[in-house]
């Protein structure tokens, strides 16, 4: 399986701007500039949609993991911070809350540890991934 994404950039680096397109196109020429990545333009960044990627793959990840020893979660939700320290991808904070019928506090651990671990997208970075995570 391949996937692919689009970025068009017209301009300079701090004047410029640019446009995002996704093969599903979900994301169709959305905007991205200098502002929209260093202050609070609206748009999207290349950090936002790291941390997208990463808290949608290690969420669909923990699925995973806990149906394979028997548990359904009612709810999943994970928040991804990824932040960008001179000029480098420096964390990828990832924090889990979850409601999960029948599971222990160990148990729970073990398959967020496990996720972290081994979701594709933990696996392309090479930055400190930290987890936070509380159950339901």
């Amino acid at each position: 399986m391949t996937r692919n994404a689009t970025a068009v950039w017209n301009g300079t680096g701090k004047e410029g701007k640019g446009t995002l397109s996704t093969q599903s196109a979900v994301m169709n020429k959305v905007p991205y500039s200098f502002n929209t990545r260093f202050a609070e333009e609206t748009g999207t960044n290349p950090e936002e949609l790291l941390a997208a990627a990463h808290a949608g793959c290690f969420t669909m990840k923990l699925s995973f993991i806990l149906n394979a020893a028997g548990f359904t979660a009612d709810e999943i939700q994970t928040k991804c911070d990824i932040t960008l320290t001179d000029g480098a991808i420096s964390e990828s904070r990832l924090t889990v809350s979850a409601k999960i019928p029948g599971i222990s506090k160990e148990q729970f651990d073990a398959a967020v540890a496990d996720a972290k671990t081994n979701c594709p997208v933990s696996k392309l970075y090479n930055t400190n991934i930290t987890h936070e995570a509380v159950m339901q």
